[in-house]
């Protein structure tokens, strides 16, 4: 397949000389006025626009180091104080307990982009053509297809909380909804391997070059199919040991604002792995390792092995695939701790291997 042409954007950039912002485009100076003064911004923000509909005709018209290029509007709010008000928002709701979780992470990451482009744009002119420069803004950053499609999902969502607060207008919102998402294979942006179980070789070799606490993490995922984040959470205290199978009832996790309840078991294997770790002190953490300390000691083993590359939460889909080829669907569902069997079956799948046995019978 013909590999894509990639449109590059301009880039915003200072001329120390005069002060002025300029952009070199079709092998011309562009200039816009005072860097990075609120006019200068939103006349480049006019002129991506342009670029990335195909609408700019004549670099020619473009004004030469004029002092005042362009009248801001007063007419609604920028779109860096949309993004304002929206991670306000997206502090309180985005949250487990006393941390925020990795979705604000997310839009932080999107909203970057979206405020160097267009920051200083007033919220009623962000449109489709804005929209798409933004994310050909992620594609040059490297960002996988599917991150930059739920990145572009997640500037719609801001914009969308705006319409509920009546900062934008529902027009604004219906217009972005018109950007098709990117599909594989038609775009410069890589797709990653979807996620699947860890062969076993990899999971021993990976032990071999970790902590002796990341051997019992991993271990311990492998035998409850707990998320890394829950069992780093874990306290002395959350552990009920009055029975033959110890629980833990989690106080935070990800299907808590939907009214869900998770409960972790641990038969005797686990038990030993967390009788090594219990402290004196209940409240104490058991691990006491952060999440990305961990994911990161598995990450430079597998590079160090020159293996391909798995995280922490890959081993979910080993506990999966083995609960539901033993079990079932449902009890898979339970011990993964999903809402739908669903979800449980894109961790799971054992239609390949049913469909290998038939073709060998009949095939």
């Amino acid at each position: 397949m013909a590999k894509t042409r990639s449109l590059r954007l301009p880039s915003y950039r200072l001329h120390k000389p005069s002060g002025q912002a300029r952009v070199r485009w079709m092998g011309k100076e562009l200039w816009f006025g005072p860097y990075d003064a609120p006019e200068s911004r939103q006349r480049f923000a006019e002129f991506l626009k342009k670029v990335v509909s195909g609408t700019l005709l004549n670099v020619d018209l473009m004004p030469r180091r004029a002092a005042k290029v362009f009248q801001p509007t007063t007419a609604g709010i920028s779109v860096n104080e949309l993004c304002v008000a929206f991670l306000r928002h997206a502090q309180q709701h985005y949250r487990k307990g006393d941390e925020l979780t990795d979705e604000y992470d997310c839009f932080v990451s999107a909203i970057a982009p979206l405020k160097e482009l267009f920051g200083m744009l007033p919220v009623e002119q962000f449109g489709p053509c804005a929209l798409k420069a933004v994310r050909q803004k992620m594609v040059e950053k490297g960002w996988c297809r599917r991150y930059v499609n739920r990145s572009v999902t997640r500037i719609r969502q801001i914009f969308k909380f705006g319409v509920e607060n009546e900062f934008v207008e529902p027009a604004v919102l219906q217009k972005l909804q018109a950007v098709a998402p990117l599909l594989a294979g038609r775009t410069e942006a890589p797709d990653h391997p979807a996620r699947e179980a860890v062969p076993q070789e990899h999971i021993d070799a990976v032990k071999k070059k970790v902590s002796a606490r990341c051997r019992d993490l991993i271990d311990l995922q492998l035998l409850t199919g707990a998320r890394p984040g829950e069992l780093l959470k874990l306290t002395g205290e959350m552990v009920d040991r009055s029975g033959e199978v110890w629980t833990a009832e989690l106080r935070e996790h990800k299907t808590k604002h939907k009214g869900k309840v998770r409960k972790l078991v641990f038969g005797p294997q686990a038990q030993l792995i967390l009788r090594r770790h219990l402290k004196a002190d209940p409240a104490a953490k058991v691990f006491g390792i952060r999440r990305d300390s961990y994911c990161n000691a598995v990450v430079k083993a597998c590079a160090a092995l020159e293996i391909p590359r798995w995280t922490p939460h890959w081993l979910r889909h080993n506990v999966a695939t083995r609960v539901r080829d033993e079990f079932g669907i449902e009890h898979a569902q339970a011990v993964a701790g999903h809402s739908s069997p669903l979800m449980t079956a894109k961790y799971a799948s054992k239609m390949d291997t049913l469909a290998v046995q038939v073709a060998k019978s009949i095939g």
